[in-house]
């Protein structure tokens, strides 16, 4: 039998969903007990969620807004931050509130069903559709399904060091990430980035010696200067004055040692420029990955995680 996928809050409507419903589709998706998404355009003094569903209004009660595993009440934060946004929710019947006709939309049990009979039924290594939803130093906090937030830690964004998650993200991105572990008890996911893009030789093997790239300064040590040439790959120059972290950079490849996982170059010039954020680019083209070695097998270094141990 085929596991019923969920996704984050807006991928339907970035796939072409508008989120408009006519009302025979509302009430099938209450036979089918479905989970429809649309955009909250306001939150009233109730803290109730007011929807558009294109043929009719919407609402999600306060106590409606968000799924609390620990039967701890629902914050005002939790509609308040919705304004604007697409929501997710199961629809639960209608009423009329002064001759209208007005939806009861629970966006609590459409995440209730995701972690029951989704998240919480994932393994190690599973490969699941993203949002980063907002950015903090520590690290990116992603919709892993119906709203469903989990803590992306900056160390497990990317091989190649970054001073704050905005270096790779933004609110909004849609992005891949991988399954570490589940918390059945607390009802949590804990979540993966950089083993899906990409070991030290697959990164390596767009370049070659005696090439000039451009890359990013992204770290500064007394003894060299680290540049990424991508998420997964930096290389060494020698230690120069003037430069700063986040400076785009010119370099000459000089020397690539796959034995000490290693790339020297010469930093030729730095700059500064606005340069936009793209989604990754993934290596993992499969849905699951079992393990992954990011050193070389001549390096005596290992990097390696092992989905099926961690």
């Amino acid at each position: 039998m085929l596991r019923k996928i969920y996704k984050p809050e807006g991928f339907s409507s970035q796939n072409g969903t508008d989120g408009l419903y006519t009302e025979s589709a509302l009430e099938r998706a209450i036979t089918k007990g479905q989970i429809l998404e649309a955009r909250a355009t306001v939150c009233d003094e109730d803290m109730s969620l007011w929807v558009d569903l294109g043929c009719m209004r919407g609402i999600i009660k306060k106590e409606e807004a968000v799924f609390c595993p620990d039967g701890s009440p629902v914050k005002d934060i939790a509609a308040i931050t919705r304004v604007g946004k697409t929501v997710c929710f199961k629809v639960c019947g209608f009423e009329k509130r002064k001759g209208e006709t007005v939806a009861l939309l629970s966006r609590k049990e459409a995440q209730r069903d995701c972690l029951e009979n989704y998240l919480m039924l994932l393994t190690p290594g599973e490969i699941i559709d993203s949002r980063v939803t907002h950015l903090e130093p520590f690290g990116a906090f992603v919709d892993v399904g119906c709203g469903i937030i989990s803590l992306l830690s900056i160390d497990c964004i990317s091989v190649s060091r970054i001073s704050h998650p905005r270096d790779r993200f933004y609110p909004g991105m849609f992005i891949k990430t991988a399954v570490k572990n589940t918390d059945k008890e607390l009802m949590r996911i804990s979540v993966t980035h950089k083993e899906l893009l990409g070991t030290w030789e697959e990164n390596v093997s767009a370049f070659r010696i005696g090439q000039t790239v451009p890359g990013i300064v992204r770290s500064i040590e007394p003894y060299g200067v680290f540049i990424e040439l991508t998420p997964n790959l930096a290389g060494l120059s020698e230690y120069t004055e003037n430069v700063r972290i986040g400076d785009h950079a010119t370099v000459y490849i000089k020397n690539i040692i796959p034995e000490k996982m290693k790339i020297k170059l010469v930093l030729i010039d730095t700059y500064q420029c606005e340069s936009e954020l793209y989604p990754p680019e993934y290596y993992i083209k499969s849905d699951f990955i079992e393990s992954w070695t990011y050193s070389p097998e001549s390096c005596p270094k290992l990097i390696k995680t092992d989905f099926r141990r961690d």
